[in-house]
């Protein structure tokens, strides 16, 4: 592939960079050994080592930084406690409130509530806590916690962290939070696109009561609005139980991921009840009136060309050079090759294949593509989602009213009413504009937040079965920063471990309806759905790192070289771990989760 029109920025070279030398750095090193000859040597030398590695020239010159260091390092170990605990409320505090102002100059576009306008957008994109570390690496706060907790890359903390306390931890933790000095300006770009990119996914919804068959049948409720990606996929998976009349709107749902994959979707159609839409033939109609149309200017891949050049003008300022590292060796605590070798040794399994044909046999057809969300193997897989919707709507009118049956929720998950009712007061529940999310708090007395679609009659089981996996996370939030005995170790190690909680609360949502299942092979059906949503799961993910690389190896590719490139690395996953299994080839249906 040709590369051309290049209009990316190059990433910016930091304009300052540490200039202490090695004989500073020693002469340093030693001085304070000479000064503190009981204090542990190799924190010494780790701490005046990482102090100096993000010290610029505005810091001052090579005797200032001898000088901050030889008054400023703590030898005595009652006094680092001391000042780690100090340090950790003065964290709290700030991390926390800049967490809830986010909160809540993000709620128009989060939630559902009115129009959003322009003004709502760039308030969105604004992060009023852009300038923190800057004012930090100003006033010198950096590098006192840098010289005195100093950081450990993942290689270090996997060799020595297992023998380390939950003391040793805690300080581990403060050490990574100056590792990077990353210019005010550059986060607050990253927070203006990421904003935009959530402002488009949240507004992609679908109108599939003005969805036409190719003899101009609508084949769904005319005031149903899926949203792309998660109410498609979850309506395709609400239609196993009805068999033909499911498939029949299954293949049509697929389609119209198909056009959003290949951007050949009318413009016209998205987030809009005025047009309807044909998917088999692409064309569009106005009061049954055949009109012109273009199609998406390839947007849904520029989102992700954006995110990436925000992104990567971080590079030059962290020592995890690319935002791939950065992600998962800075925030999952594992390297990249080690998950996608994971994740191939899965998906290369023969038993794959046999969960396959067992799919097949039970629906009574070939597998096509999108049977990757078979979802027959769940106990609300043979009720009627209509009967379900009936029941969570007559339950929750509104968010409020779910919100308030929390503690009630959590008795009928196995927690004791007491406990049940201290989570559930630190949850509050709001009406999504998009199809969810878990916010949790960031400071001890700040609530959580489960948000939710609900529609204006009533919750749908849809927007109950997100609620229940966000009220996972929210639980999970609010165990992991109230319950721990340092502040600095709040949350989990990555989001698998909260993923796990919140689809743990998921699976049990019809227990908790009253209708729980009685099939006794209950378990051994859980065990398949969970092969199955693994399969599908990990070839998202695999095309996700695929893809990062790609761009790093291309960075000034285009939206539309990007989307040819997204869609031929799909195939590749496919064909490779997935044709075997289905007996097709080219299916390239990943990229409609990607972003």
């Amino acid at each position: 592939m040709t590369l051309t029109n290049c209009t990316n920025p190059a990433p910016d070279a930091p304009k300052q960079q540490s200039q202490i030398t090695e004989t500073t750095i020693t002469g340093t090193i030693d001085a304070l050994k000479e000064l503190h000859p009981a204090a542990d040597a190799s924190t010494i030398e780790r701490g005046v080592r990482h102090a100096a590695s993000i010290w610029w020239p505005e810091d001052g010159d090579q005797e200032a930084f001898r000088t901050y260091c030889s008054e400023n390092y703590i030898a005595d170990a009652a006094e680092r406690q001391l000042v780690f605990e100090k340090l950790s409320r003065h964290f709290e505090t700030l991390w926390g409130h800049f967490n809830k102002i986010s909160l809540h100059l993000q709620a128009p576009m989060h939630l559902k509530y009115g129009e959003v306008l322009p003004i709502d957008a760039q308030f969105a994109g604004f992060d009023a806590g852009a300038h923190l570390q800057d004012d930090l690496y100003n006033n010198k706060v950096a590098f006192y916690v840098a010289l005195n907790f100093p950081y450990f890359s993942l290689e270090e903390k996997v060799a020595m962290g297992q023998d380390w306390s939950r003391d040793q931890w805690a300080y581990a933790r403060l050490g990574d939070v100056f590792t990077a000095r990353v210019p005010a300006r550059l986060q607050q770009a990253y927070a203006r696109v990421s904003a935009q990119s959530e402002l488009y996914i949240s507004s992609y919804n679908i109108q599939a009561g003005h969805l036409l068959t190719s003899d101009g049948r609508t084949l769904f409720p005319e005031d149903m609005s899926l949203l792309s990606h998660w109410n498609l996929r979850d309506e395709l998976k609400a239609n196993y139980p009805l068999g033909e009349a499911g498939l029949e709107k299954q293949q049509m749902i697929y389609k119209v991921m198909q056009h959003i994959i290949h951007q050949t979707i009318p413009e016209v159609v998205i987030n809009n009840p005025e047009y309807q839409w044909a998917p088999d033939a692409n064309t569009v109609t106005q009061n049954g009136e055949s009109i012109d149309w273009q199609p998406e200017p390839d947007t849904r891949y520029q989102q992700i060309i954006d995110n990436f050049q925000a992104l990567r003008q971080m590079d030059a300022y962290s020592p995890l050079d690319t935002y791939i590292r950065r992600n998962f060796e800075g925030s999952m605590e594992i390297a990249q090759p080690e998950v996608e070798a994971l994740f191939v040794e899965f998906l290369s399994s023969d038993l794959l294949k046999e969960v396959g044909g067992l799919i097949s046999q039970r629906m009574g057809r070939p597998l096509e593509p999108f049977d990757i969300w078979y979802d027959g193997f769940k106990a609300r897989s043979s009720i009627n989602e209509e009967v379900l919707s009936e029941k969570t709507r007559a339950l929750y009118p509104d968010a409020e009213a779910f919100g308030k049956d929390i503690t009630n929720v959590l008795v009928k998950l196995g927690y004791e009413k007491e406990r049940a009712g201290y989570l559930a007061e630190k949850i509050s529940v709001e009406p999504a504009r998009g199809s969810g999310h878990a916010w949790g708090a960031a400071m001890r007395g700040m609530q959580s937040y489960l948000r939710t679609r609900v529609p204006d009659n009533g919750m749908d089981y849809k927007g109950y079965n997100i609620a229940m996996h966000e009220l996972g996370h929210n639980v999970e939030q609010t165990i992991s920063l109230y319950d721990v005995d340092h502040y600095l170790l709040n949350g989990v190690p990555n989001t698998a471990f909260t993923e796990a909680l919140a689809f743990i609360y998921q699976k049990r949502d019809l227990d908790v309806l009253g209708m729980p299942s009685t099939n006794p092979q209950e378990e051994a059906l859980r065990t398949l759905d969970l092969i199955w949503s693994t399969y599908e799961i990990m070839g998202v993910s695999l095309l996700d790192m695929r893809v990062w690389k790609w761009l790093y190896e291309n960075p000034d590719a285009n939206a539309t070289q990007l989307k040819e490139t997204t869609v031929r690395l799909a195939n590749e996953i496919w064909n490779d771990y997935y044709a075997p299994v289905y007996g097709s080839n080219d299916q390239p249906f990943w990229p409609f989760t990607v972003t």
